[in-house]
């Protein structure tokens, strides 16, 4: 069994995973400014919670888009279950190659996707991952990852929006009954999630027409499953994504 651990800008997603099959997940709030000890007594009260059985672990591997968390995060981890902790960055095998400017800067969390999408959807794909930041990546027909968008996340955008304004309110992220609604708050909620599908098939539609042939789509993050079913074209919704991902990149490294 290993620990597998996606650190998003919002949220710290900790998975316990054994033979592939995804057996706990606990999700806490990222924050920048928590010590090793910090982070070390969240994950140690949680694993007491759910039952987590320590000495099973073999080991664990971090993906993270928080650089001032990973040090705490794998420091946390070592004194909590003796382990060291595999980090996704440079010099992991991903078996991905990748097709863009600078691949430098590629985020942890874009490889993790890719590489789970690659192994559970194959290719050409399109992957989504709506957070606080909506990216929408591209794998060819050759597992090349060539690039993709990057986007406001809907729930930032919508806040800051609600901040910058006198009137408008600040608004959950979901959706009202029609596209056109009749006051202020449900048209604010059309705008957030309708809008928002429908920029994710325009989005596909092009990208699509670039490439030349059709990708299958697969969409994970905090806020796809509200997105997802409004939008026309087929989007697979996978939360596991990522945690699918670091699975696969650790048999790839060093089971």
């Amino acid at each position: 069994m290993i620990l597998a651990i996606d650190v998003g800008n919002s949220h710290v997603v900790l998975g316990s995973i054994e033979d592939g099959k995804i057996l706990n997940v606990i999700r806490i709030k990222t924050d920048p400014k928590d010590t090793w000890a910090e982070y070390a007594i969240k994950i140690d009260q949680l694993f007491g919670i759910f039952g987590f059985d320590q000495s099973r672990l073999e080991g664990a591997i971090i993906a993270s888009v928080v650089p001032p968390v990973t040090e705490a995060i794998t420091e946390a981890v070592k004194k909590i279950t003796g382990k060291d902790s595999l980090v996704v960055g440079p010099g992991i095998k991903t078996g991905l190659n990748l097709r863009i400017d600078d691949p430098s800067t590629l985020g942890a969390d874009l490889v993790v996707g890719g590489v789970a999408a690659i192994k559970y959807y194959g290719t050409p794909c399109i992957v989504l991952d709506m957070g606080t930041a909506t990216t929408i990546t591209v794998i060819d027909g050759s597992k090349c990852f060539i690039g993709g968008a990057i986007l406001p996340g809907v729930d930032l955008s919508y806040s800051a929006l609600a901040s910058g304004t006198s009137l408008l309110p600040a608004i959950s992220i979901t959706a009202p009954e029609k596209v056109i609604s009749s006051n202020t708050v449900d048209c604010m909620r059309s705008g957030a999630v309708y809008g928002t599908a429908a920029m994710i098939d325009g989005m596909i539609d092009r990208m699509e027409a670039e490439l030349g042939e059709s990708c299958s789509v697969v969409a994970t993050g905090g806020l796809a499953r509200h997105i997802v079913p409004c939008c026309s074209h087929k989007v697979i919704l996978d939360d596991e994504l990522l945690l699918k991902g670091l699975w696969a990149l650790w048999e790839k490294n060093l089971k």
